[in-house]
C-alpha cells in the first residue's frame, strides 16, 4: 500500500495518503452531514453540519492514524523497524519490515491498536459528556466516540489480518509452538469473516439499503484477498524453509568492466542478450553491482558518455548474502535495503546473484515438481 501524499514522518515513520482516502474521506464527510448530524442534532444550521462532517471526518482519519502509532509504537519497541504507515479507503495500515519473532511480540503489536481505539472511545466519551450543552462540540465528540469503539470492536475479529486475527495467531502460537500452523489458522477464519461479511452485504443490499451492502461486501472481499494471501505467504515461507541462497541463485549475472558505456552495455547486453543486472569487475575484482534500473535512472541522452562505475552500486554500499542463507532471510535482506537482488558472497568471493524472480521461480518449480 503506497502513498501517494506524503504528510511527513511521525519516530521517523513516514505517514502518507493513498489515493483511496479522498473517496472515503468525501463518502464520511457527506454520510455525517446528510445524516447522522441532522438527526442527533436537528438545530444546527446546514453549513455548520458540513462544516462539522469535514472536520469529524479529519479526526476520525487521525484517530485511525493513531491506531496504527500504538501499533508502530510496539513494533519499534520489539526492534521491528516500521517503514511507514498510510491511510486507504479500508483505514490505515503500519508496514513492518519483517514478522514479529515470538508469539508475545506478535500479541503486543496486535493488541496495541484496539487497545489504542478504546482509548480515545473513553477519551471522545468524556468529552462528550462534557460539552452535551453546545451541540457543535457535542456532535463530533459523540460521533468519534462511538467510531472509536467500533474500530476497536471490528478489528478484534478473530480472522487474519486483522488485529484480532493477529491475536489469535499469536495464542496458537504459543501454545502449538507453530508459527505456520498459527497462520493457516488465523488465515482460514479470515475468509470464514470475509465471506460472513459478502454474505451480510448480499443480503443488506436485497433488503433494499444498496450502499451499505456494497460497503459490506467490499470490505469482505479486501479481507478475503487478504487472508488468502497470508494463506499462500505461509505456505510459501514452509516451501522454502530450509532452502539456502545457493540453491537458488544464478551465476549467469555477467561481469563488465567499469570503463563499459551504458550506451554498449544495453546495445550488447541488455538488448542482444536479455541480462538486467550485471558485476562491475576490473580485474577480477568486484567494484560493484548494475541493474536496469540503475541504468533506466540515467539520462538516455548521457548513455555514450556515461559508464558503469559511474553508475553502478559500488561493493560496500551493496547488500549481499552467504550461501547458505536461507531464502526467507535473503527475501527479508532485500526488504530492507529496498533492492530486488543481492549477490552472493564466500568471503571474498563472487558466487553468483539471488533476485527475487528467482525465488519466485524457485517456489514455482517445487510446486510443479510437488515437492
Amino acid at each position: 500500500m503506497q502513498a501517494s501524499v506524503k504528510l511527513g514522518k511521525i519516530w521517523d515513520i513516514p505517514i502518507g495518503l493513498h489515493t483511496s482516502w479522498f473517496l472515503i474521506f468525501g463518502l464520511v464527510s457527506w454520510s455525517l452531514a446528510t445524516g447522522f448530524f441532522p438527526a442527533e442534532f436537528p438545530d444546527l444550521s446546514l453549513p455548520a453540519y458540513w462544516v462539522l462532517g469535514a472536520v469529524t471526518a479529519a479526526l476520525f482519519f487521525g484517530s485511525v492514524l493513531v491506531h496504527e502509532l500504538g501499533h508502530a509504537y510496539l513494533a519499534l519497541r520489539e526492534g521491528i523497524p516500521v517503514n511507514s504507515i498510510t491511510l486507504f479507503i479500508f483505514g490505515g495500515v503500519a508496514q513492518i519490515s519483517r514478522e514479529p519473532q515470538s508469539p508475545g511480540a506478535e500479541f503486543r503489536i496486535a493488541i496495541a491498536g484496539p487497545l489504542t481505539s478504546l482509548a480515545l472511545a473513553a477519551v471522545f466519551g468524556a468529552l462528550w459528556l462534557v460539552d452535551q450543552p453546545v451541540s457543535m462540540l457535542a456532535a463530533p465528540s459523540l460521533w468519534l466516540a462511538r467510531i472509536n469503539f467500533a474500530l476497536a470492536a471490528f478489528n478484534m475479529i478473530p480472522g487474519f489480518p486483522l488485529d484480532g486475527g493477529r491475536v489469535l495467531r499469536a495464542i496458537i502460537w504459543a501454545v502449538t509452538d507453530s508459527y505456520l500452523r498459527a497462520t493457516r489458522v488465523a488465515s482460514f477464519t479470515g475468509q470464514l469473516a470475509a465471506f460472513g461479511f459478502i454474505g451480510v452485504g448480499v443480503f443488506t443490499i436485497f433488503g433494499g439499503n444498496f450502499f451499505n451492502g456494497i460497503w459490506l461486501a467490499f470490505i469482505g472481499w479486501f479481507l478475503q484477498n487478504a487472508a488468502a494471501a497470508s494463506y499462500a505467504q505461509a505456505n510459501m515461507q514452509q516451501s522454502l524453509s530450509g532452502v539456502t541462497a545457493l540453491q537458488a541463485m544464478t551465476r549467469d549475472c555477467i561481469r563488465v568492466p567499469s570503463n563499459l558505456s551504458l550506451q554498449e552495455l544495453v546495445e550488447h547486453q541488455v538488448l542482444g542478450g536479455g541480462q538486467r543486472c550485471f558485476f562491475v569487475a576490473d580485474n577480477g575484482t568486484l567494484e560493484g553491482m548494475l541493474t536496469l534500473t540503475d541504468v533506466t535512472q540515467t539520462p538516455r541522452s548521457s548513455w555514450q558518455t556515461v559508464t558503469t562505475g559511474q553508475t553502478m552500486r559500488r561493493r560496500e554500499e551493496l547488500v549481499s548474502v552467504l550461501p547458505d542463507t536461507e531464502l526467507l532471510s535473503a527475501l527479508q535482506a532485500m526488504d530492507d535495503a529496498n533492492v530486488n537482488q543481492v549477490p552472493v558472497m564466500e568471503g571474498e568471493v563472487l558466487l553468483g546473484v539471488l533476485s527475487r524472480e528467482q525465488v519466485l521461480r524457485y517456489v514455482r518449480l517445487r510446486a510443479e515438481l510437488g515437492l
